[in-house]
Formats: structure tokens, C-alpha cells, sequence
């Protein structure tokens, strides 16, 4: 299955003291749309999880293919995405195109979420169509087909905006238990890639600038 790409960190750090350089960017592409108009959406802390669609049938994965998915999110994803009838539900929305759900599993035991809820579940973040990313539109139209929750819209602005935003704001939209932001992930409102075909898209962390 097609893993989903690393999301780069909006600055760049220092190899020495590991620290970031606030205002050197991580690309050229990002520094250059700095003052477009972003989308930035909540960054939950928990666990990489792809549900994939081959055309025939339902299959999840981890970040990677050997990563390990903790048994009682694998019995959540069961529960939304396993069986004859989710199945039929795919084909309905999908037919035979290759598509892949990408969330995050996310709850008690998972990196820090205790704080999030108190059981597992998964969130939506991307979904990938025949090799396409899709637009917000269309991803919270099939989070709601599934009936399935997906990260929510915090703001749109600069890369600035988002910055300032998360050094000011500390709680999670998600959290129903009070957990802490852990950042923002910021997409331009159009989607666009760099020289090298990469999307552009960065990850703004609290605990980078702490």
C-alpha cells in the first residue's frame, strides 16, 4: 500500500543546537507562499492509518507496512470500515477506483492520547483517488458518507497566522478530555507542489518553539 509522505516542519532546524530558525523556511516554495492564503487544520497526536480501497476490498495499514496497529483501534476500524456491507458501501462511492483514506488513530494508549477521549477512533485527514489528492471539499463529503469525523478547520491565513495561532491558542478542537494542542497542518487553499512535484504542505508544532 502507498504510504503517506512525510510532512515537512515549516522551518528549517539548527544541526547543532536542534533548535528551529524561526524565518528560514524549509523550502523555497513554501518561503515564496508565505503570504497565500492557507488552510490549516488541527494536528492530532496518535498513530498513521491508511484504509485502502483496491476496487475489490478494504485493507488498512499503519504509517508503514510493518508498522503495528494497536488491537483496539484495529477492532474500531472494524467497526466503520470491516466487513460485507462497508464493502458494498465503497464500491457505491468508489466502483473499481483505487482509493485510500488517510487519519489518524488516535485515544487512550495512543502517543498522548488519553487527554483526546476515552476510547480509540479515527480521524480523517487526506484521501487519495486514483493517485490524486482531493480537495476539503471532497474529503469532508466522504467523511460523511462514511460517517466518520474529520480534522476540522482552524483557520485560513498566512504561514504567520498560523504560527502566531498555535503559540496562542494551547487546547485541542478535537479533545473531549482537555489534551493540549500539539500544532496545526497548514495546506495551500489550492493545492500546489514545488519543483520537485512535492505538495506543499508543513506542520506547525508547539513544542518546536517551547
Amino acid at each position: 500500500m502507498k504510504e503517506y509522505h512525510k510532512i515537512q516542519t515549516l522551518f528549517e532546524r539548527d544541526p547543532k543546537t536542534k533548535k528551529l530558525i524561526v524565518g528560514k523556511y524549509c523550502n523555497p516554495t513554501i518561503e515564496y507562499l508565505k503570504d497565500n492564503v492557507w488552510t490549516f487544520t488541527e494536528k492530532v497526536d496518535g498513530t498513521n492509518v491508511r484504509v485502502y480501497w483496491n476496487g475489490h476490498e478494504v485493507r488498512y495499514g499503519g504509517r508503514t507496512d510493518n508498522a503495528q496497529i494497536p488491537a483496539p483501534l484495529v477492532n474500531r476500524l472494524n467497526e466503520l470500515f470491516g466487513g460485507e456491507a462497508n464493502a458494498q458501501l465503497f464500491e457505491q462511492k468508489f466502483g473499481e477506483k483505487e482509493v485510500f483514506l488517510f487519519g489518524e488513530g488516535y485515544g487512550p494508549k495512543i502517543q498522548n492520547g488519553g487527554n483526546y477521549r476515552d476510547s480509540v477512533d479515527f480521524i480523517l485527514f487526506d484521501v487519495m483517488i486514483c493517485g490524486n489528492f482531493q480537495p476539503r471539499e471532497s474529503i469532508e463529503d466522504i467523511a460523511h458518507f462514511f460517517g466518520i469525523d474529520v480534522v476540522p478547520i482552524v483557520l485560513e491565513g498566512t504561514l504567520q497566522d498560523g504560527v502566531e495561532y498555535v503559540l496562542a491558542h494551547r487546547e485541542s478542537i478535537v479533545a473531549k478530555n482537555g489534551a493540549m494542542l500539539e500544532g496545526l497542518v497548514g495546506k495551500t487553499k489550492i493545492e500546489t507542489l514545488d519543483r520537485a512535484g512535492n505538495r506543499n504542505i508543513v506542520k506547525i508544532k508547539f513544542k518546536d518553539f517551547a
